[in-house]
């Protein structure tokens, strides 16, 4: 048995709330169990200096914990003067999932900014944030559609990503942090909805893992996604609802 009782491909529950950010011209709240992040979408006319007079538009990311996001409180980065690695890393991963699905010449010179602030973590923040994160750029896209600055939402699909891994209980599915400190292996797909990858992490933490129990990895990963799925657009049909 799992450590929460959940079936080996079964998901945690799925919350997104948008809106939550008033300011912001996107934002999502996602909850995967008790893991809590808030991906707020900010828009501007400028792109980074490479991208200066050719056209073409850019989508990155922060990414960043909360000091009692943790069951131990974790110093600010800022308060170090510096970023950690795995928040560099972590950042760089939201930032490619959501380019890889963005149509950067059709968004003209305009950079959003994709900010996933974790306020609480029970494993799978770099997933959360990433489903998260699609949700807050499509709503950010579909106001500079409303407000005539686009003439379309450019966005060549839906991203979302969930981790698997390799337990005590066998081959499962969107680990908890409990099963996560303790697995064998540990995985996190990054998925198109038309059943594309975008990238995979996959590391043994213990012994090297059979292609077999990859691929049953990957069917779980699959599975989960197509919920996720399923969240972002409920998330974003009810959102603009609300706006018209």
């Amino acid at each position: 048995m799992r450590p929460s009782g959940r079936e080996a491909g079964q998901m945690r529950p799925i919350l997104i709330e948008t809106g939550f950010s008033h300011h912001a011209e996107g934002s999502a709240l996602i909850r995967v169990g008790g893991t809590e992040v808030l991906c707020t979408a900010s828009v501007e006319s400028r792109v980074p200096a490479f991208l200066r007079g050719k056209g073409s538009g850019w989508v990155t990311a922060e990414y960043g914990m909360l000091p009692r996001a943790t069951h131990a409180r974790g110093n600010r980065e800022a308060a170090r003067g510096k970023q950690s690695g795995r928040t560099q890393e972590i950042q760089r991963l939201i930032g490619r999932s959501l380019r890889a699905v963005t149509d950067l010449k059709a968004l003209g010179e305009i950079c959003i900014t994709l900010d996933c602030d974790v306020l609480n973590a029970d494993g799978g923040t770099r997933c959360a944030s990433i489903t998260g994160a699609w949700v807050a750029l499509r709503l950010a896209l579909g106001k500079l559609v409303a407000n005539r600055v686009l003439p379309r939402i450019p966005l060549t699909g839906q991203v979302a990503a969930v981790s698997c891994g390799l337990t005590n209980a066998g081959a499962v599915l969107d680990l908890d942090y409990a099963e996560d400190s303790a697995a064998s292996a540990d995985t996190n797909f990054v998925l198109s909805a038309d059943h594309r990858i975008v990238e995979i992490q996959a590391t043994a933490e213990q012994a090297p893992f059979a292609e077999d129990a990859f691929n049953t990895l990957f069917t779980l990963a699959r599975k989960g996604a197509g919920e996720l799925f399923e969240a972002q657009l409920k998330a974003v049909n009810a959102a603009e609802h609300l706006r018209t």
